[in-house]
C-alpha cells in the first residue's frame, strides 16, 4: 500500500426511513469525530437541516465540510429541470441558514440515483454543483448492520481501494455511531489520514 493513504468519511444528513435510529445519533457522531480529531464531509438534506438546526450548526463550526443532499430526498431523475432546480434552490438557503455554511458545489444525489443520468449531471452542472460518488458503501442504513460488521467493511474496503478513498456513512443508524470510533482507529492503523472531499484531486 503506498504511503500515501488518504480517506474521506463522507455523512449523509437526512430523515431516516429505517429502524434503529434513535434520537441525538447525528450528535454522537459529531462527537467522536471531535474527540478523535477527524473533519468529514456531511452532505445535508434542506429539510433535515430545518428540522434539526442546531445540529445542522455543528457541522459546520466543528470544521466539517458541508454538501448539500437536495431540500426533499426525492430521486433526482424524477424531477423535471424546473423541479431540480426548485429542490436545490430551497435546499441550498435551508443548509445556509441553518450551517453558516454555502454547500456549493458540492453536491451527493439521494439515494445515489442519477449520477450517472447526463439530464443529471447536466443539470447539476448548469446549477454550479458536482456530484460526489463513492468508493465504499457499506450498507450501514440496514437495520440488521452492527457496527462491529460496519467497521470491518469500512477498513477493509478503504485497505482494496487505496489512496483518495470515499466512504459512503449515514448520520441516522446506530450502527454508524457505534462504530464509527472503531473505523476512526483502524484506519489509523493502515497509516490513512482524514480528508474531506475538496482535498481530492480526482473525485470519482
Amino acid at each position: 500500500m503506498s504511503d500515501d493513504l488518504r480517506i474521506a468519511l463522507t455523512f449523509d444528513a437526512e430523515h431516516p426511513d429505517r429502524p434503529r435510529c434513535p434520537p441525538g445519533n447525528a450528535a454522537r457522531i459529531l462527537e467522536t469525530l471531535a474527540t478523535r480529531d477527524v473533519t468529514a464531509t456531511f452532505f445535508v438534506q434542506g429539510r433535515w437541516a430545518q428540522a434539526y438546526p442546531e445540529t445542522a450548526r455543528r457541522i459546520g463550526d466543528d470544521g466539517h465540510l458541508v454538501g448539500h443532499h437536495s431540500h426533499y430526498h426525492a430521486r433526482m431523475p424524477l424531477l423535471s429541470p424546473d423541479g431540480l432546480a426548485a429542490d436545490l434552490e430551497d435546499g441550498r438557503a435551508a443548509i445556509l441558514r441553518a450551517t453558516g455554511r454555502d454547500p456549493l458545489p458540492w453536491f451527493r444525489c439521494p439515494f445515489g440515483a442519477g449520477h450517472d443520468d447526463p439530464r443529471i449531471a447536466d443539470g447539476l452542472e448548469h446549477l454550479g454543483y458536482r456530484d460526489v460518488w463513492w468508493h465504499v458503501e457499506l450498507e450501514d442504513w440496514e437495520p440488521h448492520r452492527a457496527g462491529a460488521a460496519i467497521a470491518a467493511d469500512a477498513i477493509r474496503g478503504v485497505r482494496e481501494h487505496g489512496d483518495g478513498a470515499i466512504v459512503l456513512l449515514h448520520t441516522w443508524p446506530e450502527g454508524t455511531a457505534e462504530g464509527l470510533g472503531t473505523i476512526i482507529d483502524g484506519l489509523r492503523e493502515l497509516g490513512g489520514t482524514f480528508v474531506t472531499v475538496d482535498a481530492l484531486e480526482t473525485l470519482p
